[in-house]
């Protein structure tokens, strides 16, 4: 079974290919053109994010993202970029976009 980070690492790099089709239909429910892959990934980081934002106001507080997304909360402070106590869903989708081409 692949570990955490593996399986955090492959998300991430899934969903920033997706971004940049997500940006521009983020009201659809799936991107146009992308892979089957890359849809069900968004779709596993917008459940996520859904079930963790406990309060359904769109926005994740430190709290929160530790019970329910782990992996936001470890980086909770480079998420949350203007230092608003929260971070929301646009703005886990722009760290992971910067980590996955930081890694290409």
């Amino acid at each position: 079974m692949p570990s955490c980070t593996a399986m955090f690492v492959s998300l991430t790099v899934c969903v920033a290919c997706a971004l940049p089709a997500f940006a521009d239909a983020q009201t659809a429910t799936q991107p146009m053109g992308a892979s089957p892959h890359v849809e069900r990934a968004m779709q596993m980081l917008q459940s996520r994010f859904q079930a963790a934002n406990t309060t359904h106001d769109g926005k994740l507080t430190r709290d929160q993202a530790a019970a329910g997304m782990p992996r936001v909360a470890q980086h909770f402070d480079e998420i949350d970029t203007q230092k608003n106590g929260y971070v929301t869903l646009p703005q886990i989708q722009a760290f992971m976009r910067q980590h996955a081409t930081q890694r290409q």
